[in-house]
């Protein structure tokens, strides 16, 4: 009985050594990776669930599930990230850019790292056009939707309205979706609302196909100053056919375009792989959605102020798309 004991310790301690839990990707199973997006109404979801979807119809020989989750947005999903709770996420290249600095509301630095510059955040504030509002000094004493609660998009709303000389205390902040804003709007509850993503964003098109709108325009030397001072904002126009209450193109400002992002512990051939095959397979993406188009030579590797991590920036260089002037 003893033998035989010892003859199947023998043949079990080979499968005790290969280590590794079911379905983690060590002993050859699936590895789950979770995408952290936002709340429905603006375009994390769709755009991180595009590039989900092509991820898993064409990973080839790499054994990944990249499995979306929703969240309140970029300020969650970078700090999941840190903490190891989601392995990839959209974000807001603004919000990440101040994270990795450790500024502007960031209790510490962020260790993360971008994998792919994505569409434009061209946003603005958004008003009925009885409200009496017709510039963005007119805020001032007003109540204006800024996002969600706790997302962060004061890290750019706020530069953005300072240049136009308002600050937080001029006007009552009100927290809520994109999609929520268009009732709040309607309601009155709300005499303006900050929307965008990328260009049609669903909540801007439904507040121009249920109300009159006025988009708020920029001053323009603050638009040109704002580009200037900051690497994640970027001069950006609106085309007049994309909404239906825009009368001509619309002289915007992409407030920090969305990226993907990870933890800069993520393993170099994970991300490599990863960058290759959303490259490879940028127009299945844009079928999706519009955005896809966004992942082209002059922007997939764009600095927006986040460290590109070595496996995305290896295989950009491989291609011949990473800027000369990035080093």
């Amino acid at each position: 009985m003893k033998t035989r004991c010892l003859v199947l310790l023998a043949a079990l301690l080979p499968l005790f050594a290969c280590g590794g839990e079911p379905g983690d990707g060590a002993s050859g199973g699936p590895q789950f990776l979770s995408m952290g997006t936002a709340p429905v109404g603006g375009a994390f979801p769709v755009v991180g669930g595009a590039i989900a979807e092509v991820l898993n119809e064409n990973r080839g020989e790499n054994e990944w599930r990249v499995q979306p989750r929703g969240t309140k947005g970029s300020q969650e999903n970078i700090r999941r990230l840190v903490r190891g709770e989601l392995e990839l996420a959209m974000s807001n290249s603004a919000i990440s850019y101040f994270a990795v600095l450790g500024e502007s509301g960031w209790e510490q630095s962020y260790d993360i790292r971008a994998v792919v510059t994505l569409a434009p955040n061209i946003a603005t504030f958004i008003t009925k056009a009885d409200s009496g509002l017709t510039k963005m000094s007119d805020l001032a004493g007003r109540r204006a939707m800024v996002g969600v609660a706790g997302a962060g998009f004061e890290m750019f709303v706020q530069p953005l309205l300072a240049a136009h000389g308002v600050t937080y205390d001029d006007f009552t902040q009100v927290y809520g979706t994109q999609s929520g804003a268009v009732d709040m709007l309607g309601d009155g509850s709300i005499d303006a609302a900050f929307l965008g993503g990328a260009v049609p964003t669903g909540a801007v098109t439904q507040a121009c196909s249920t109300h009159d709108i006025l988009f708020l325009p920029f001053d323009e030397g603050k638009r040109q100053q704002l580009a200037r001072d900051y690497p994640f904002f970027q001069l950006a126009t609106i085309p007049a056919d994309a909404y239906s209450d825009l009368p001509e193109d619309y002289p915007g400002l992409n407030v920090g375009s969305m990226h993907l992002i990870t933890s800069a512990a993520a393993d170099e051939e994970l991300i490599y792989q990863i960058t290759r095959t959303i490259w490879e397979n940028r127009l299945a993406i844009a079928g999706r959605h519009p955005a896809g188009r966004a992942i082209n030579e002059a922007n997939a590797a764009r600095n927006t102020g986040t460290p590109f991590h070595p496996g995305a920036e290896r295989y950009y260089r491989e291609i011949g798309v990473w800027p000369e002037d990035a080093g």
